[in-house]
């Protein structure tokens, strides 16, 4: 495979293990992990001198990013190609760009879109695992809803459903829904048995539709807790729920500001492995502060400290416009998690779920995709990026 011109070849990469601490070579064979090897006789200068190695990031979630974005047509020429290797540029080696709810045609023409790009780009084919469907199959109620438009929302239709899976020449690997609506279960076991993860998003279903969602073969939970109505019954509810169904995982958003701590520490203690990070990154991340007018939430401001919000009202949040770095470093400052484990959450837990050969992190025979990081007083920073065993990104010379 040959990516931004440059050929899969063989490379040993001197760094630092991110687990265990100790340095490494790790030798890259044709877009593998071919091996890693302890080095011997390093002492501990020449170790700090080393970057450290860690798998590459994963995102469920995310429906843009720099001012591209997967939720406005027609997509311009290029679209796909240039978010990937955006993407590089904050360690994400494979994302699951997300097409939120919009009328049928336009989800047709997106996932075409995404589709056509992946023929045509191999970095585009190797970096997008599968297109992440929000919608529209959600609750029509207000708060729940979102920013996704009451016109287009409607109950589970597998014939629709197949059209854009058709569309998107079989990429939809996720799609969120609320079991709220009559023949939700019927849908959601259709997909399960065709490999489409159904994950319970912008809801307003019951505990017992939840829990009938879930025999069906539901097994996620779109950023439990945000997309929800602002008043809930304390119990039960759908959030409770979702958190007691064991065999639901839970995607969180982890900026600090999109949950409070105290929420994320409870659903990482309750959930555990099966905690996931994800951005949910619109097409103002990465941008500069500024107010911005957007098409879904018309004027809009993003804060210095990296909050989104409406320009009326900067208590109502107006999308996430952090990444995943963002978030990990958010969860290590916060005292939430070792950096370590949230880097997990947002790289071989979601693999794993998602069933991705990456889900085996730093192991001889994995996909090479890598990140590189040097320690900062403020928490990690990235330096490199490898897809496919391809340096795709790199801010230093790296020994």
């Amino acid at each position: 495979m040959a990516i931004n011109g440059q050929q899969q070849g063989r490379e040993v990469l001197s760094a630092v293990h991110y687990r265990t601490g100790e340095a490494v070579a790790v030798t890259l064979e044709n877009g593998l992990i071919g091996s890693i090897e302890k080095l011997e006789g390093i002492s501990g200068e020449e170790a700090d001198s080393l970057p450290i190695v860690a798998p590459g990031l994963v995102d469920l979630q995310i429906n843009g990013y720099c001012g591209l974005d997967f939720n406005t047509l027609p997509y311009r020429e290029g679209l796909a190609s240039e978010f990937i290797r955006k993407l590089w540029m904050e360690g994400v080696t494979s994302s699951y760009p997300t097409v939120i709810t919009n009328s049928a045609e336009a989800i047709e023409e997106a996932m075409r879109s995404i589709a056509d790009a992946c023929r045509r780009d191999a970095a585009v084919e190797a970096g997008v695992a599968g297109i992440h469907l929000e919608g529209p199959f959600i609750t029509p109620e207000d708060g729940a809803r979102g920013a996704h438009g009451r016109a287009y929302v409607g109950p589970p239709d597998w014939e629709l459903f197949q059209r854009w899976q058709e569309a998107a020449e079989g990429r939809i690997r996720i799609i969120t829904l609320s079991p709220e609506w009559e023949g939700s279960a019927a849908f959601i076991s259709r997909c399960a048995e065709s490999g489409v993860v159904v994950s319970i998003g912008h809801t307003a279903a019951t505990p017992e539709q939840i829990a009938e969602a879930v025999a069906a073969g539901a097994r996620m939970s779109t950023h439990l807790g945000n997309g929800s109505h602002p008043m809930l019954q304390r119990h039960p509810n759908y959030i409770w729920e979702q958190l007691a169904q064991d065999r639901l995982w839970s995607c969180i958003i982890g900026d600090g500001f999109h949950l409070p701590e105290q929420v994320l520490k409870v659903v990482m203690k309750v959930k555990g492995e099966q905690a996931i990070l994800v951005s949910d990154a619109v097409a103002l991340s990465g941008l500069p502060p500024g107010e911005y007018e957007t098409h879904v939430g018309g004027s809009v401001v993003l804060t210095p400290e990296g909050k989104l919000h409406l320009a009326g009202n900067d208590k109502i949040l107006a999308g996430s416009a952090q990444m995943l770095l963002f978030g990990i470093r958010h969860l290590a400052k916060a005292g939430l998690a070792d950096w370590r484990d949230a880097w997990e959450m947002a790289s071989i837990r979601p693999s794993a779920f998602m069933g991705l050969p990456s889900a085996e992190g730093l192991s001889p025979g994995s996909p090479a995709d890598l990140a590189l990081l040097r320690h900062k007083e403020d928490g990690i920073e990235l330096v490199g990026t490898y897809k496919s065993g391809i340096a795709v990104m790199k801010r230093e010379a790296l020994t």
